[in-house]
């Protein structure tokens, strides 16, 4: 299998990208890292590895045009695959901060509840369910209870019926990540999931992208 897809990594200053852009270029993909809409366009698909504090980041991104970019990108059906925070900001808001997310769906981001028999933040490998059918290509080679890396202290709530919704239990049940359309966002992070990690990436790559 040989992929040439352009892929653009988004980088908004807060985070380490090297894993993730190594498990692209590891699949095929050609990936170039913005800091900037400049040159965006030219892209196949966008990655966003979100990682720091919800304010912090939608900061980041008025600040470097890349909010209305990011906007606009979605909305028009183009593939993307937002990580971690980069799956936070595509809803309303956060009680994490006060600025708004990018509103792509509505829905908000809540912390985890107290729990004394649970640490949060969620940190370590758990299973994910992917409320698709085993034929959807998406989850080619991946099963419900397969093993993904989480590192969070909080969640996706209020998503809407019409977006398919990857769950997981951690206390209570949760939103791990959401498929709709070309838009693909996770709670986990693939890059630091070993194989079952790398397969959705491909999946992405072979059959969204």
């Amino acid at each position: 299998m040989q992929m040439s897809q352009k892929i653009g990594v988004v980088d908004y200053g807060t985070g380490n990208l090297r894993s993730v852009v190594k498990a692209f270029e590891y699949l095929g993909a050609q990936v170039q890292v913005f800091h900037s809409p400049k040159g965006l366009d030219e892209m196949d698909a966008l990655v966003f590895p979100g990682q720091g504090t919800f304010d912090q980041c939608l900061d980041a991104l008025d600040q470097s045009g890349l909010h209305q970019k990011l906007q606009e990108w979605i909305r028009a059906g183009r593939p993307y695959f937002g990580i971690c925070l980069g799956l936070q900001v595509l809803f309303e808001g956060s009680e994490e901060g006060k600025l708004p997310g990018l509103k792509i769906f509505p829905g908000m981001v809540r912390r985890f509840p107290p729990n004394a028999s649970l640490k949060v933040p969620h940190m370590g490998w758990n299973a994910v369910n992917w409320n698709l059918q085993p034929t959807n290509p998406l989850r080619k080679d991946l099963v419900d209870g397969d093993q993904f890396y989480f590192v969070h202290s909080y969640y996706v709530t209020g998503v809407s019926s019409d977006v398919v919704k990857f769950e997981t239990s951690y206390g209570i049940p949760f939103v791990s990540g959401i498929f709709s359309g070309k838009c693909v966002a996770t709670q986990f992070h693939p890059e630091k999931s070993q194989s079952k990690g790398l397969q959705l990436y491909r999946n992405f790559l072979e059959k969204i992208v």
